[in-house]
């Protein structure tokens, strides 16, 4: 009865949380959230444990090719992947478009076999008739930072080789990195290596970031401050997210999220770092709105100590300098109104374009973090399907 109970309860809180009307769907979505949010409160897992369980069931057993798409499995410098070719040009001479793409999940969470991915990669594939090989980094807490990045950067420099790129088919000078949430982030510190690496002589065409994580050292952005509670990308569950990558003490969450690694006197290097996040400067002032920077009134210096990557570029691509960004390849930037990360996509935009880099933001008023993941199948939302054909007519007319 009890249990009953706090079901019903349970279902309803999170079923009638008020979400904003411009959100895409939102009944929908609010279901979609309870089911999750329902099984943490009963404590019928642990932390991720439940996602983990559901991506393990979602993914796609094998690779199943069809006369349109040849699917394979194979790995680059050790690194898992799947490669999905267009069999549409294989009788004609002139060579496919390649795209190298990062999976999201917080780092900790899913699978380029989830039906999700395997469907979004084996239709950009058949749309941009193109080579899309998507990338199986290890996950949090079996790796940790640097292992995701290091794993991206030596399998796409594996891939940016004329004998791999000749195998597939692959032009190199039509060759892409991409990725969304956490793997967005990967994709844009790979950009950003592989830009500065002398000893690779063929290079990314393009970066396309859909939704990216880009910086940890602001948890109260305009973004933060107003989708906070709005699915599917909670702001306490951002920060764990973090702590599960930088091999954090997840009880951190509060001091994060308080931002209390920030000091009222920091150091040098802490406050160039936070220039380089200061959302009054970077933020469009459409979006700042009415909100406030959060500043602590202690905080605490020695968490620093305890997360140095909070401060490590190749974690945080929005802490890179003004010459490396100078360096990267033109950018897509996808960025949704209901998004926590929001403002990290636009901080980064506007980085991108101070450096002199032809940069596209693509902003969707009604989508929500992870919209595009939800272009296919029973869930299918509005917005996932529009931001999809909107990603994929870049991709067709910048790579």
């Amino acid at each position: 009865q009890r249990l009953k109970l706090l079901q019903s309860v349970s279902a309803a809180y999170y079923i009638c949380l008020p979400l904003p009307s411009t959100i895409s769907e939102p009944w929908k979505l609010m279901f979609m959230d309870s089911i999750f949010f329902l099984a943490h409160d009963l404590g019928l897992s642990r932390p991720f444990d439940i996602a983990k369980y559901a991506a393990s069931w979602d993914e796609i057993k094998g690779p199943q090719s069809s006369p349109a798409i040849r699917v394979t499995e194979t790995s680059f410098e050790g690194v898992q992947a799947q490669v999905f070719e267009s069999t549409a040009a294989d009788q004609e001479p002139h060579l496919k478009r390649g795209v190298v793409y990062f999976h999201g999940g917080g780092w900790t969470l899913g699978s380029g076999k989830m039906q999700t991915y395997y469907l979004r990669c084996w239709s950009m594939a058949e749309e941009l008739n193109a080579v899309v090989i998507s990338i199986e980094y290890r996950l949090a807490p079996e790796a940790r930072f640097p292992d995701q990045y290091n794993e991206a950067v030596q399998a796409s420099k594996h891939i940016l080789t004329a004998e791999v790129l000749s195998r597939y088919s692959i032009d190199p000078k039509r060759v892409a990195v991409s990725g969304d949430s956490a793997g967005a982030n990967l994709a844009a510190a790979v950009a950003q290596q592989m830009a500065l690496d002398n000893s690779a002589p063929i290079k990314f065409k393009v970066q396309a970031l859909l939704y990216p994580a880009l910086q940890a050292l602001d948890f109260n952005t305009p973004s933060y401050q107003q989708n906070g509670h709005i699915p599917i990308l909670h702001r306490p569950l951002m920060a764990r997210f973090w702590l599960e990558y930088l091999n954090g003490d997840p009880r951190l969450v509060t001091s994060l999220l308080a931002n209390n690694h920030s000091t009222p006197t920091p150091s040098q290097e802490i406050a160039a770092a936070k220039a380089k996040t200061d959302w009054t400067k970077l933020l469009p002032v459409a979006f700042q709105k009415s909100y406030k920077p959060v500043f602590p009134l202690h905080g605490d210096p020695k968490l620093l100590e305890k997360l140095p990557g909070l401060l490590d570029v190749r974690a945080a691509p929005l802490l890179a300098e003004t010459k490396v960004l100078k360096a990267v390849p033109p950018a897509y930037i996808m960025t949704c109104e209901h998004d926590v990360l929001r403002d990290d996509g636009l901080m980064y935009a506007t980085r991108l374009e101070e450096a002199g880099v032809d940069v596209t933001v693509d902003h969707f008023e009604d989508g929500f973090h992870g919209c595009l993941s939800f272009a296919f199948g029973p869930f299918r939302f509005s917005v996932g399907f529009r931001s999809f054909r909107s990603y994929t007519r870049w991709l067709k007319e910048n790579l």
